[in-house]
């Protein structure tokens, strides 16, 4: 199966049924050293840096609008090789973003904090699959979302109105998995709530939200697959709601 899904295009997804295969991605077992080494360097660079558990794709396809697929747990230091490696790796990343969309409309987003490997980015709340994300041996999208956005600004989206299907956009760069999760609030409370949640971490992994009112506004950092979901959202679809 290998990764035979189109590029640049946003598709309809109605199923993720991606595995979780418990044998070692090939990428992390044949670079041992180059990982450790060049951890070393990123540590050195970024000290608060932590070599947890994310996972890395050995395979992804579209097919009969799902995605299908199997991926590793790896170690987040393997992860930050194969970012420097991405066309060679055999590997890619899927990822999933809940596009927070506030009662009047806007879009909330976040900016990471300056410790982390994104400083200064802007893009919707969320994190790399981590072994905790998946049921039964099936990522479970969903709850990957839920548990990124509560993490990262304190927002519950578990009783939030979702979009019908979920949405995918491929790139060189990885697989954005999205949908829709609609809150009451208007974005300024909103972001006012998240400024709080951020003011009472000791350690806040963002650097406060973003709000995005319109397709043409967006904010410096922007991270480039962040572009097209926004005017997605903007151009008016409603197949998903």
């Amino acid at each position: 199966m290998s990764f035979d899904l189109p590029r640049n295009i946003i598709l309809p997804v109605d199923a993720v049924d991606v595995l979780l295969d418990p044998s070692l991605h090939p990428f992390e077992r044949d670079n041992q050293a180059a990982i450790a080494e060049n951890w070393r360097r990123e540590m050195e660079a970024k000290p608060a840096l932590y070599d947890g558990t994310v996972v890395l794709l050995s395979a992804l396809a579209y097919r009969d609008s799902r995605l299908v697929g199997r991926c590793h747990a790896v170690k987040y230091s393997t992860f930050m090789l194969w970012r420097k490696n991405r066309e060679l790796s055999g590997a890619e990343h899927a990822y999933a973003h809940a596009v927070l969309v506030a009662g009047d409309n806007a879009l909330v987003a976040i900016r990471m904090g300056s410790h982390t490997v994104n400083a200064g980015r802007v893009y919707f709340a969320a994190g790399s699959f981590e072994p905790i994300d998946f049921r039964d041996g099936l990522v479970d999208v969903d709850f990957n979302m839920i548990r990124e956005v509560g993490e990262e600004t304190g927002i519950d989206l578990s009783a939030a109105r979702r979009g019908r299907r979920y949405h995918a956009l491929s790139t060189a760069s990885g697989t954005v998995i999205f949908r829709r999760y609609r809150v009451a609030e208007p974005a300024d409370e909103i972001s006012r709530r998240i400024g709080a949640f951020v003011a009472a971490e000791n350690e806040p992994e963002i650097e406060g939200p973003v709000i995005i009112r319109h397709a043409d506004d967006l904010p410096d950092g922007l991270m480039g697959h962040m572009k097209p979901l926004i005017e997605w959202h903007f151009a008016g679809s409603d197949e998903d709601l």
